[in-house]
């Protein structure tokens, strides 16, 4: 058809036949979307967000170029129904399955924030059918399927494992990163009966390499959990073995590769100026939120988590110390920001440590500036302007690398007047 940019998904493909409902089009639930298309089934991509519909008809969003084509290919021709967009919750009543991707962060306090998952579920269950399969991707406390999914069904008549078939499987994204796509990636599932159990991992069959199932959804959901707290826990050692590093005049990179070459009983992870996006500055209060509720004492995995918190402020204090050092006072020191998405390859400002550091330094008088060509614009607090366009121009008192994106060109950079958080200099100048 003239104006596609990819090929269409095969009638034939595994899930040929079925409709599949996505609740949540983010960074989850789109690319979900488009494996599922892929895979032959009938998408109802759901949000309640007019503005994100948009976004998505528009292909303004932010997916690996891969992605991007496919989704332009879908929104070709608006009169496919095969990948369908609305606004409409009651549209899940039309669907076999029905997976459920909404986010679930945290607030200002480390609480979960559930409102948006407490929701999604309540409209999923108010127009289930008998018949469906009900997923739940989105990560949380361990037992949410069953408070949120299964008992209110139960409370409508319709019973779990015999009138409709509900399971958790929690999403395994890593954005940015197409090496780790839903087609490459295992995904975990567990059900409300083994029956449910099976009509799920029929479905990520679909999309996924392999299905690996638990047997309750309380397993799943602690799967997810255990996984996002121990990358949680490691970073945080990362970072503080980083600061000995510093402390005895060595370059932790080096040290961390030197390391990864013993091939058991290691796993390099590396240091940063804290954790950004969906995971896990937010997966692990979950869990802690949780075990506090039952008074459980986690003193290993609660440390973590405060000293990951306060790493943009430890971030700042180095740049201010490194001002003072060059006898520049914090109050109107020209600083450059070098990106501000909370990865490498992505436009996702979530959770982002550049944020805090960001406004931290402009709250002490700075003239903050930040260079992120992924990000144009954004909402900063205090004096932080937009992006610059050409870093070299200016004679800048610091430079505070965060988030260095594929390609970018720091060969203008001056290393006396440079503070790099991830201590990611040598790597860079030897990639180029």
């Amino acid at each position: 058809m003239a104006g596609r940019t990819a090929p269409r998904a095969r009638p034939g493909g595994p899930l040929a036949g079925r409709t599949v409902a996505v609740l949540g089009l983010g960074y989850v639930g789109l690319p979900t979307a488009l494996a599922l298309r892929d895979a032959g089934a009938d998408v109802v991509g759901i949000d309640v967000s007019t503005e994100r519909l948009r976004d998505v008809r528009a292909g303004r969003v932010d997916l690996l170029p891969e992605q991007l084509c496919r989704l332009q290919a879908e929104m070709a021709d608006p009169q496919d129904a095969s990948f369908r967009l609305t606004a409409e919750p009651a549209a899940v009543t039309a669907a076999d399955a029905v997976l459920i991707c909404v986010p679930t962060p945290v607030d200002r306090h480390q609480v979960p924030d559930l409102r948006m998952l407490s929701a999604a579920c309540a409209g999923v269950v108010r127009h289930a059918v008998p018949g469906q399969l009900l997923l739940l991707t989105s990560t949380s406390y361990v037992g949410t399927t069953r408070e949120l999914v299964i008992d209110p069904l139960r409370a409508r008549g319709l019973d779990a494992g015999t009138d409709v078939f509900v399971a958790f499987a929690p999403e395994r994204i890593d954005p940015g990163n197409s090496a780790h796509g839903q087609e490459r990636t295992p995904r975990v599932v567990g059900g409300a009966s083994a029956a449910c159990t099976e009509r799920a991992a029929d479905l990520l069959a679909g999309i996924a390499p392999a299905v690996h199932r638990v047997d309750s959804p309380e397993a799943a959901e602690m799967t997810k959990l255990w996984e996002n707290t121990f990358r949680a826990v490691n970073i945080a050692l990362a970072n503080e073995l980083a600061d000995s590093c510093h402390s005895l005049g060595l370059d932790p990179r080096p040290v961390i590769a030197a390391a990864a070459t013993k091939p058991f009983g290691f796993m390099p992870f590396y240091p940063g100026p804290g954790v950004g996006g969906h995971c896990i500055p937010c997966d692990p209060h979950y869990l802690l939120w949780q075990l506090r509720a039952r008074r459980e004492h986690v003193p290993l995995i609660d440390t973590a988590m405060r000293a990951i918190g306060r790493r943009p402020q430890e971030v700042v204090r180095r740049a201010c110390q490194r001002l003072a050092t060059a006898g520049v006072p914090t109050a109107g020191a020209r600083i450059l920001l070098v990106g501000l998405a909370y990865k490498e390859g992505v436009a996702d400002l979530r959770e982002s440590p550049a944020l805090e550091i960001a406004g931290r330094l402009a709250d002490a008088g700075a003239q903050v500036e930040y260079l992120d060509p992924l990000v144009p614009s954004a909402r900063l607090a205090g004096a932080v302007r937009s992006t610059v366009t050409d870093p070299g121009a200016t004679d800048w008192d610091l430079v505070v690398i965060h988030t260095v994106h594929p390609g970018t060109d720091l060969s203008w950079l001056d290393a006396d007047r440079t503070l790099d958080v991830g201590h990611r200099l040598g790597a860079v100048a030897a990639a180029r």
